[in-house]
């Protein structure tokens, strides 16, 4: 009879609130139907994402990797949200930096696309997002087009999102 020896380490991570700026959370419950076996892979992938300040949000896989009815095609899936959080990122930036420079922004609109394909290391991942920002300004100023690149490349590197992911994200700003 052979014998297998497993060495189990247990690491403890200590994290002292002047490590980091900010802590966030969020809390996802996905649970098996009564009638789906599950190991047949013929189980929903809709779940809920929950968040500290209380919003629901309905998700689930995307149609297009995991085919309906597994799928539920109404609700956000991953790579949807991951275009959401940098466009969004990009926005709250953008708003900021447009105020602090006298500008009033009337509205804001992005039409963000993400593109899956297989990276350099033949992984399929979100190679590029694009973000195709139009900002509509109130009539009494107007920035220029330089003025308007200038507050999107910003608004690009202060967003924390951007910022951390290996993701090529390009803004094409829509006059």
């Amino acid at each position: 009879m052979s014998q297998a020896i497993i060495h189990i380490q247990t690491v403890t991570i200590v994290i002292n609130k002047q490590d980091y700026m900010s802590k966030y959370t969020a809390k996802i419950v996905w649970q098996r139907g009564e009638q789906e076996h599950f190991i047949d892979q013929k189980y929903t992938r809709a779940h809920q994402w929950s968040f500290d300040g209380g919003a629901c949000i309905a998700a689930s896989s995307s149609p297009s990797i995991v085919p309906l009815p597994y799928s539920v095609e109404e609700n956000v899936d991953p790579e949807e949200a991951f275009i959401a959080s940098l466009s969004s990122c990009h926005m709250l930036f953008f708003l900021q930096l447009a105020a602090k420079n006298k500008l009033i922004v009337d509205k804001y609109v992005d039409q963000a696309i993400g593109v899956m394909a297989k990276d350099k290391n033949g992984k399929i991942s979100m190679t590029k997002v694009t973000l195709r920002p139009h900002v509509q300004f109130s009539d009494d100023n107007q920035p220029s087009k330089a003025q308007l690149e200038q507050l999107h490349h910003q608004a690009h590197d202060q967003c924390f999102i951007a910022n951390s992911v290996k993701t090529q994200v390009v803004t094409e700003v829509i006059y």
